[in-house]
């Protein structure tokens, strides 16, 4: 049996703050008017999934809100996004970083960018989390979806977990996940079907929320 799973990025968290994994105010409208837009589009999960981080359950949280429903989520740490904060400081271990790495955005992707890659390949010493580790526990949670034995999913997840998604999926190359991840916005969707015989995209950061109206609402970091 197949499943029809939204994989959803976060809405936008408190970058430059003291704790990062919080909404702002900007993510919690996102957040609800997702949910409202879900709700207009009749789309009903039968089951949700979020990784372990604080602003992935305030969005679903949001979501719910905004479809006028509840929903207990299953927490599956493979939605957990990569430590960037602590890759970062592995790169940089000793060396004298970029001013505002961790508070200017320019700055900060610029930088998470090139980080990435080069943890691809094992030219960072002592990073958080191996990059195989990460590719391992990604895949895991999709299969845990696609063994749940439902038809509809939703998952709320990171920008890097679903960038590293998409590319498995298309069996992309490493260096796609990074890319990809720097283009989903904030409270997007990625359509994607999953099956035994095969996991299928079928649509790529869907903001259905947002409109002239709402242009407000797009954020990506």
């Amino acid at each position: 049996m197949a499943v029809e799973l939204w994989l959803i990025r976060h809405a936008q968290a408190s970058f430059g703050a003291a704790d990062y994994d919080n909404l702002s105010d900007l993510g919690h409208r996102q957040s609800r008017a997702l949910g409202a837009a879900i709700a207009e589009l009749g789309f009903t999960p039968d089951a949700a999934w979020i990784g372990a981080q604080k602003r992935h359950r305030q969005t679903l949280d949001g979501i719910m809100a905004g479809m006028g429903r509840q929903m207990a989520p299953q927490i599956h740490a493979g939605w957990n996004e990569f430590d960037f904060t602590g890759l970062l400081n592995a790169r940089f271990d000793g060396q004298d970083a970029p001013d505002g790495i961790h508070t200017d955005r320019k700055t900060h992707f610029r930088a998470l960018r090139d980080t990435v890659l080069m943890w691809q390949r094992g030219a960072i010493t002592a990073p958080p989390e191996d990059y195989a580790d990460f590719t391992a526990r990604v895949a895991d949670a999709r299969a845990a979806v696609r063994s749940s034995g439902i038809k509809r999913a939703l998952v709320v997840s990171s920008g890097g977990a679903i960038g590293q998604t998409v590319a498995q999926i298309m069996d992309a190359p490493a260096d796609a996940m990074i890319r990809l991840q720097l283009q989903v916005k904030n409270c997007a969707i990625a359509r994607l079907i999953l099956s035994d015989k095969g996991d299928h995209l079928a649509s790529f950061n869907e903001t259905p929320h947002i409109c002239a109206a709402t242009e407000e609402l797009l954020s990506y970091s």
